[in-house]
């Protein structure tokens, strides 16, 4: 399969070196940025010690490198996705498109699939590729396995057979809104599970911090459309339980600075990637809001990022809430 990656981050190199034993890829980065880098020293600063492989073909000239591509994978964060797509829609209008990044569009609220929709409405053939996944193990060829999800199920099915390999298992799901449910809610829950490890809380709060994130997620998920299977699958359980504990984790890494009393803007300008779960946490409490849900780790991740409240002192909060039953 001829596939293009846009985007030359930390996911849209890891995926370029892993698909392209099996397909002809080329990897599209923003014209001035790592380019000429990329192509005189085959690496990427996201990525230490991963050789990016000469078949994989460096392309700053969009039109090029969608021309011929079968599929296009969007890996730009999702603040990114709508320039993406809308430079996409001026080459290819109705190109078979998988995205894959996690969040929700800060200005709007939107779920990537939402704003597909909206800036390449000719595409008939879309869909998520989401789950447990640092980058840097997908690059280095250490086993994982991925979602692709779509309203199509064919499209799904096809897809997910014709990427799917020996250290990189797919799977395909037609529970689009519950995939990219689980791959938004899960870095919120991991900015908590940050806070909790840096306040050096111990394993059983963050083992409770998952458990009761996931049941959050669970609410707003079948509120929104999204089935429960999904949330006990990769994109659910799977990814949360890895953005929590692992030490690649972008998102637990704001929680665990935050605990430490460094300001969110310092520990953003600092991290040189994305932090989805930032953003996320109030799309994620607006709808929660609208809904009448009750998301109170949600909640809190809010009130230390965007209200100053002190760490320790949201966890308390959690702490102080009235018993109820679990499945409540």
């Amino acid at each position: 399969m001829r596939i293009a990656v846009l985007g030359a981050g930390a996911w849209g190199t890891a995926l370029a070196v892993a698909f392209h034993r099996a397909h002809a890829v080329r990897l599209w980065s923003r014209p001035g940025t790592s380019r000429e880098a990329l192509q005189r020293e085959r690496a990427s600063p996201y990525l230490p010690g991963v050789a990016l492989p000469t078949e994989v073909v460096i392309d700053d000239d969009l039109r090029s490198a969608v021309a011929q591509a079968e599929l296009v994978i969007i890996a730009t964060p999702t603040a990114g996705l709508r320039e993406a797509l809308r430079a996409l829609a001026a080459h290819r209008a109705d190109p078979a498109v998988l995205f894959a990044c996690k969040g929700f569009e800060s200005d709007t609220g939107l779920l990537p699939h939402d704003v597909v929709a909206q800036a390449l409405p000719a595409a008939r053939l879309t869909g998520a590729l989401s789950g447990p996944s640092f980058a840097l193990e997908v690059a280095q060829g250490l086993p994982a396995a991925l979602t692709v999800a779509s309203a199509d199920a064919a499209f799904a099915s096809r897809v997910a057979a014709a990427l799917n390999g020996p250290r990189l298992r797919l799977y395909s799901s037609t529970d689009l809104v519950g995939v990219e449910l689980g791959g938004a809610l899960k870095n919120v829950v991991a900015v908590a599970a940050g806070i909790a490890d840096g306040l050096s809380l111990g394993r059983n709060a963050r083992a409770a911090l998952i458990t009761r994130g996931l049941a959050e997620i669970a609410r707003l998920g079948h509120a929104l459309g999204g089935r429960p299977e999904t949330f006990m699958g990769l994109t659910g359980l799977g990814d949360l339980v890895l953005t929590c504990t692992g030490d690649l984790s972008r998102n637990r890494t704001v929680g665990l600075r935050l605990a430490k009393g460094e300001p969110l803007a310092a520990i953003l300008a600092s991290l040189g990637h994305v932090s989805e779960g930032v953003a996320s946490a109030q799309s994620a409490a607006r709808l929660a809001a609208a809904r009448g849900i009750d998301m109170p780790i949600t909640a809190a991740v809010c009130r230390v990022l965007f209200e100053g409240e002190a760490p320790l002192r949201a966890v308390e909060s959690l702490l102080a809430r009235d018993p109820r039953a679990e499945s409540a």
